[in-house]
């Protein structure tokens, strides 16, 4: 939803109290580190109310039986390298797709467990999308784009919102078309092929996603990755970094028959959060 749309509707249904208050944005000092971390929670947190509002979180179902063992040997890898409780959570959408919010939850399309292949392309996804968290690029990414309109920023005023807030409301309106840049997205490759290999699943399973995306239909290609589906670069960034790193990469086969093949029961039964 339009950002100025979403406000206007927590208006309307007084969602929201109406109250004078500066928007705290353009020229603010330094946000201290414990009070960026609360913002996280906060972003995070209003995003889920979000997603749960419209129906979309999956509260239970035997998809989760596959996604929870590879979800919690994920956040064992990397949780010494965020502040707050990563957290995994289903969410049904037409589009193969995997998203994280500040604040550690990470939300997995259900379609997404029907077009990986093998166990360590999901699992390289997952890893991918917790370093996107541990790197704060969703934070940055609409600290950079949050250039509201006159009447967006006259609303927010109204609503006397906290810097995290408009963060949250850019965010919301973002969430399926986040864009990272190339160098943003490798660095996510590199950082989530580290927690991989700390977890034991293969971190060439990212390369094989990549390589599955050159032969995919373009509708059935995952968001997180659809923008530079077939760049060459990240690839042999990755497998620079394997090579430099023997140590750590060099007991991980390259040859995707060594996977583990990934499958759920089709149609499975989903019961959602509200």
């Amino acid at each position: 939803m339009h950002a100025f749309k979403l406000i206007r509707a927590l208006i309307l249904a007084g969602a929201v109290p109406v109250c004078l208050a500066p928007l705290g944005i353009a020229g603010a000092p330094p946000v201290p580190e414990q009070q960026n971390q609360d913002e996280e929670l906060q972003m995070g947190q209003e995003v889920f109310n979000e997603l749960k509002a419209k129906g979309e979180i999956i509260e239970s179902s035997p998809l989760y039986d596959q996604l929870t063992p590879v979800a919690d040997a994920i956040t064992r890898a990397a949780q010494p390298r965020y502040n707050h409780p990563f957290k995994f959570y289903l969410v049904h959408e037409s589009q193969p797709n995997a998203f994280a919010t500040p604040g550690g939850n990470v939300y997995v399309v259900d379609s997404l467990l029907y077009f990986v292949k093998n166990t360590e392309q999901l699992a390289g996804t997952l890893c991918h999308e917790v370093s996107h968290t541990i790197h704060r690029d969703t934070v940055t990414l609409m600290e950079k784009q949050r250039k509201l309109e006159k009447r967006e920023v006259g609303a927010a005023v109204l609503l006397g919102p906290t810097r995290a807030h408009i963060l949250a409301i850019a965010l919301i309106g973002k969430l399926h078309s986040l864009s990272y840049s190339r160098d943003v997205e490798s660095r996510a490759d590199v950082t989530g092929s580290d927690v991989c290999a700390a977890t034991g699943y293969n971190p060439w399973g990212l390369v094989w996603l990549f390589t599955d995306f050159k032969n995919a239909n373009i509708g059935q290609v995952p968001q997180l990755l659809s923008d530079h589906p077939n760049d060459q670069n990240r690839v042999e960034a990755l497998e620079q970094h394997f090579r430099n790193n023997p140590a750590v990469f060099g007991k991980f086969s390259s040859d995707p028959k060594s996977a583990k093949p990934f499958s759920v029961p089709k149609n499975a039964p989903e019961v959602f959060l509200h």
